[in-house]
This record gives C-alpha cells, structure tokens and sequence, in this order.
C-alpha cells in the first residue's frame, strides 16, 4: 500500500467505508494504524520480553534471524500509546512487531495523530474476509470410509500420508499449534474424550479483550462456526467417528474475527494474535483469514500488506506459518492471480484446495504473488471435508474451502516437526515442497498455472526425507534404537502403511524387517 498522508486518506470518504466501531463512537470514526519511527532500545535480557519458556526454545531451535530477541519484542512506547489517547482516539491494540498503534479516530484526530512527534504515518486498518460465507456446514458426504479407528477422516488424512505419520508415533505430541480464528466452540464430543480431552494451554478474545474464545453473550449466532471446523480437523479424537490431524498437538487459540452480516475482518486483531500464540511458543501458526478488500493484487509483494508483514516476522522467529490461498477461484492464465493476503509472505506454506480425487476444486485461489513468486504451494482436501458440527456436542460436518485445506497442512507440518524437531521453516518448506505430489525429489516441477503449486502433501515422505528406511525414530542413524523398536513391536500386523516397524510394507512386523534393520546397521 502507499503510504499517504492522513489528510489524503481522509478524502473521498474512505474512512467512512470502514466500520463503524460501537455505539459509543463517533459516527465518522473509524479503525487506523498509527506508525512510529524504531526508537526503541534493544532488551537487555529475555526477561524484558514477553516470550514464554516455550517460545524461548523455539526461538532457539528454530530463529533465523540473530539471537533469541530483537527490538522486534519490545512493547511500543508508553509514552506514545498515551499520545494517541490524548488526541481523544480509543486504542484497539498495540503492535511491538509493527511498531504501531491501532485506534478508532475521527477525521480530525487522525490529523492529530498524524502530528504527533515520531509518527511516521497514519494509514487504514486493512479490511478482509475469512471466505466462510462461500463454506457451507452440511452432512459429511455419503461414501466416507472408516478405518483404523480414523472414522470419517480417514480419507482426507490418507490422502497426505498423514496415518502413516501416526503410526510411527508421530500425532502432535509435544508440538503447540496456533489457531487464528473466528472463535471455538468446545463443546463436542470429539474435543471432550475421557482421557484425552483438547488441549488447550492458552487462549484470547481479541474482539471483547477476554481470556474467553468460546460463545459470549452478543456474539452473532455464526461467531463461532469457522473456527470450531478448523479447530476440528486438527485437535478431534474420537476414534471411531472423527480423529483430527494433529491429535496430540497441545493449542493456542486467538479469536481475531468479528462475524455479524457484512463486518470485515480486521486485520489489527490478526497481527496482535499471531504476536500472542508465538510468544506462548507455538510451533505452527494456522489461519484461514485473508485480506484482499483493502488491497489489490499489485500489493501482495511480500511487503506491502499489514498482515503479511506480521507474518514475515513471525516465520523470522522459526515458527512456521500456514495461510489459505484464498476462494476467489482460478483460470488457466498463470498471469493472473487471485490470492489473499497473508499468502504473499515470503516464508508463509499457502495452500490450495483439492477434493479426493485430487482436482482441483474451482474455487481455489491461484497466484503467483505480484513479485512472481509460487503462491499456493501446496494443497489438501478442501471440498467436503470432515470436521465436527460446530452448533452441537454431537455429529459431523462436510464444509468445503480453502480454510479447510490449511488446517490440515498445518496438522501435518506439527507431526513432520515433532519428526524432524532440527527443521527450521525453510527446511520443513523445503521438505514439503520437494516431496509433494507433483515432485521428481527436487521440488523443481511445480505447476506453471500456479493453481495447484507442487501438489498434494505426502506428510510421512516430508518427514523422512534424507533420513535410511529402517530409521524408526528419524534420528538419522540405524541403530540398537531402531533395533529395539523392531523387535519391542515383534508379530504386529493391521492396515499395510500403517504398522510400525513394517519396513517392507506387508502389513507385518517379522524377520524381513530385522534383516532390512541389520541390512541397513549403522
């Protein structure tokens, strides 16, 4: 977006397109950023931060960028989020990524923030949408199949190799996963097992400024929906009926989008979410938000869209991000595009949406970005997939769109990580490109259209790239530990792929995996 002065961005009534922000706001204000110059001082310690324990040792496992911490983790100036409310404007949020304030102001008092000394600009809060008006909640499709206690995820899970995944132990555990979303109703079966409920370590309304995702007096009776279903394929367990992707993943969850009839996303509440679930440690960042109303095509470089920006940062910090391509649909013409934002961040995984068969669906997204680079990348089931029904303790639900596809790619790059823990995001990137269904191993072949980017997930071969076949434990060793893991699973047998220990595939464990074992020996 180009940066304009706050007088310009008053004119020609583009304020007055933005949302009014409660009845006690002035009927001509309306949600902007407000920009400062870095006059920040770097922290001395990590305890000047706000990062959990667990973000710490991600950070040092994962962190590109130098050192565990940066200004970047320095909370804006007291001093100017107080020049801001002394124009007589609300603040929403304060960003420390962006260096930013959000706050519902007039006209006039966005002059006067534009004023204020160490302001560098004052521009819109971006508008956006979620795509859920075009996902609809109906019966799971007739002709699922159930199997290995899967029930009816069963297929959109083998379709990305995820079970196998599984089966070698490899379900969440231990991982965190961020959800940005529209709220979470909790309330189903499938989130309250005995002995295996969801595990939820964190959560935040952003909406209301409470410690509360689920239902609320006021909400609008759809608040909660979106959410639910992408939580859904993810964190479900009842096996039998409905188990999710990342089973035993631990969740962060950020409740960052308004719904009532024609209430954009806003995307201030999107950048405070994403800085809230990396500082609690989470691994993987999943949303299927997007932002384009406010911008055009020509905007999303990597750099231009709020949104992206936060997320650029965020994957910096080595936690990996993954974004919905978007429901705008796609042609044959690689020129032109009709992603969202975030999916132009550079280092985000943007996904497109596929149906069992592998088809596209028609209204998947295609890009490249405005700079040319592949956007989607990759894709998972999207129409029709499996989820809980959102209004109920009980039942499923078939909803179809791109917000379904990521969640399911995000569930995977939690158990490929819980894998490969020494994956930074380039590596898991890297590994998930070249191993997904369009690839010859290289990742050199993705499709020249930009619809379907490099294919299908194929989560196990991603987590076992570079590593020998009889390495149980993905260590990058054969050893006495894959020795014992052969022989502590000795005589069992079930579903061909999904044994562990089965290294020739035969649905067993016995001699022939030994001698792959001895075969392979250091």
């Amino acid at each position: 977006m180009v940066r304009m002065p706050a007088a310009h961005l008053l004119a020609g009534g583009l304020l007055q397109a933005c949302l009014a922000m409660g009845a006690d706001a002035p009927a001509d204000a309306a949600p902007v950023w407000v920009f400062f110059a870095e006059d920040r001082a770097m922290p001395a310690s990590i305890a000047d931060t706000a990062l959990s324990p667990r973000a710490v040792s991600r950070r040092a496992l994962r962190r590109t960028l130098p050192g565990l911490f940066d200004r970047h983790d320095v909370p804006v100036c007291a001093e100017h989020a107080d020049a801001v409310s002394g124009t007589g404007a609300r603040v929403r949020i304060t960003s420390r990524w962006l260096n930013a304030v959000s706050a519902v102001a007039t006209p006039a008092q966005c002059a006067a923030l534009a004023a204020l000394p160490g302001v560098t600009h004052v521009e819109p809060v971006g508008r956006g949408r979620a795509g859920w008006q075009d996902e609809r909640e109906g019966p799971p499709p007739e002709g699922w199949t159930a199997a290995t206690d899967y029930g009816a995820s069963i297929d959109q899970l083998r379709q990305i190799d995820l079970p196998r995944l599984h089966a070698w132990g490899k379900t969440g555990a231990g991982m965190v996963i961020g959800v940005l979303d529209t709220g979470f109703n909790r309330v189903h079966e499938a989130f309250n097992q005995p002995g295996h409920p969801l595990q939820v370590i964190a959560e935040w309304d952003f909406i209301n400024n409470d410690g509360n995702t689920g239902m609320q007096a006021g909400d609008d009776p759809n608040q909660h929906k979106h959410g639910t279903w992408i939580l859904g394929t993810m964190g479900a367990y009842m096996p039998g009926t409905l188990v999710g992707g990342a089973f035993d993943a631990q969740f962060v969850l950020a409740k960052t989008e308004n719904v009532p009839t024609e209430t954009p996303i806003e995307e201030d509440w999107y950048v405070a979410g994403l800085e809230f679930v990396e500082s609690h440690g989470a691994d993987v960042a999943t949303s299927s938000l997007g932002y384009i109303d406010w911008y055009t095509q020509a905007d999303l470089n990597g750099t231009t869209a709020v949104t992206t920006v936060g997320v650029n940062i965020a994957t910096a910090n080595g936690m990996a991000c993954v974004t919905a391509a978007g429901n705008d649909g796609h042609d044959a013409d690689p020129a032109t595009s009709t992603i969202i934002a975030p999916a132009d961040a550079f280092n985000v995984i943007t996904c497109g949406a596929a149906d069992l068969g592998g088809n596209m669906a028609g209204f998947s997204s295609s890009g490249p970005t405005a700079d040319g680079r592949l956007k989607p990348e990759v894709t998972a089931c999207g129409v029709s997939t499996v989820t809980v029904n959102s209004t109920s303790a009980t039942g499923l639900a078939g909803v179809s769109g791109t917000s379904l596809s990521t969640p399911l790619v995000a569930a995977a790059a939690a158990c490929i990580l819980q894998a490969r823990p020494e994956y930074g995001v380039a590596g898991l990137r890297e590994a998930l490109f070249a191993t997904a269904s369009r690839s010859d191993g290289t990742g050199l072949h993705p499709d020249p259209l930009f619809i379907e980017g490099h294919g299908l997930v194929r989560a196990f071969a991603a987590a076992a790239r570079g590593r020998p076949s009889a390495d149980l434990n993905f260590d990058g060793t054969v050893n006495g530990a894959d020795l014992g893991l052969v022989l502590g699973n000795w005589g069992a047998s079930g579903e061909v792929g999904l044994v562990f220990g089965d290294l020739n595939g035969d649905g067993l464990v016995n001699g022939i995996d030994l001698g792959i074992v001895l075969g392979n020996w250091g």
